[in-house]
């Protein structure tokens, strides 16, 4: 069990590991939204787009819903949004060691 378990952390994680998939999760946090809407909000071109909310559709990170001619994604799982304010926050913390580091090394210096 705990095999399966880190082999779909893994596998999740991998989804995950690209920016632009990050954008796009992160303009979802705020609500639905059409391949054109995601492309506009993130300032990148629809192929591009749509090749990345295919991989995290084939690991149901997000849904897609078909209104008539257009697709409608949005986050299957809302823990996503915590997920992501997680990640900021070990960034911030990384970000404040790193400055705390740097100012001690400064300090030594002088």
């Amino acid at each position: 069990m705990d095999q399966d378990m880190q082999t779909f952390k893994s596998d999740f994680f991998k989804a995950l590991a690209h920016p632009l998939r990050i954008k796009i999760l992160e303009v979802l946090v705020d609500g639905e939204k059409s391949v054109n809407e995601i492309q506009s909000a993130i300032g990148s071109e629809g192929s591009a787009v749509s090749q990345q909310l295919m991989i995290l559709r084939s690991k149901n990170i997000v849904v897609g819903v078909k209104d008539g001619n257009r697709v409608i994604y949005s986050l299957r799982d809302p823990l996503i949004v915590d997920l992501l304010r997680v990640a900021k926050q070990i960034f911030n913390n990384h970000l404040v060691n790193t400055i705390q580091l740097l100012d001690q090394l400064n300090s030594d210096a002088e």
